[in-house]
């Protein structure tokens, strides 16, 4: 597909079909996706991709600490800001309703509503996990870096009809990641990444969230 269309097709998708993904394309979605800029074209990007019985023993000991001791976990850095303001908040209060509409869950069932939290960590039972790090001793700067080549990933796997959801979830669980993949400790852990083929018949996946027009946005001089 041309890349307006990747672009615009790409979501984030919660259920995936148990058909593996061959590790050639994945290869090729990372050298794909490489092309980023970065500042000196330092590269800043360290990729960890698991599959099998790597990914399965892996989001089993996640789960574990997730179910019986979530409260001894906390990510390294702060994705969401602790006091949401306008036009933000409603943003996310739409998605989350709608999310949770689509799979039949009440906004008042917390126990669902953690069910499906939960399913984060199994990688919304996409055969490959992707984790991204990158070095924790570069400046903010970096971070522009990282997400640009992050975009690529995503957009990348649509060219070979793949989908992606990218998982800020995972950031909790950063020593147990650590630990299984053996990561130096001057890298940190900036998401996780689930990859493979899209189920169709999941009614979660059916969602696709509005975006502002551009004339919402932008302010245009001297055209």
């Amino acid at each position: 597909m041309d890349i307006k269309e990747a672009i615009e097709s790409r979501k984030s998708v919660r259920r995936f079909l148990d058909k593996p993904v061959d590790q050639t394309i994945i290869k090729q979605i990372l050298n794909t996706a490489a092309r980023a800029p970065s500042g000196h074209n330092i590269q800043p990007w360290n990729v960890y991709a698991v599959t099998g019985d790597a990914r399965d023993s892996l989001c089993n000991d996640i789960m574990q600490a997730a179910q019986t001791e979530p409260e001894k976990h906390q990510p390294e850095y702060d994705y969401y800001p602790t006091e949401w303001h306008e036009p933000y908040i409603n943003r996310r209060r739409k998605l989350g309703y709608e999310l949770y509409a689509s799979v039949g869950i009440q906004r008042d069932d917390k126990d669902a509503r953690e069910k499906q939290m939960l399913r984060n960590y199994l990688f919304f039972d996409a055969p490959v996990g992707i984790f991204v790090t990158t070095d924790r001793r570069l400046a903010i700067g970096t971070w522009l870096d990282m997400g640009m080549f992050i975009q690529n990933i995503l957009i990348a796997a649509r060219g070979y009809g793949l989908h992606t959801c990218g998982q800020a979830a995972f950031t909790w669980y950063h020593d147990i990641i650590q630990k299984h993949l053996g990561y130096p400790e001057n890298e940190i852990l900036l998401c996780g990444i689930a990859l493979g083929y899209e189920d169709e018949s999941a009614p979660e996946n059916k969602l696709v969230t509005e975006r502002e027009p551009a004339e919402n946005f932008t302010q245009f001089f001297g055209f």
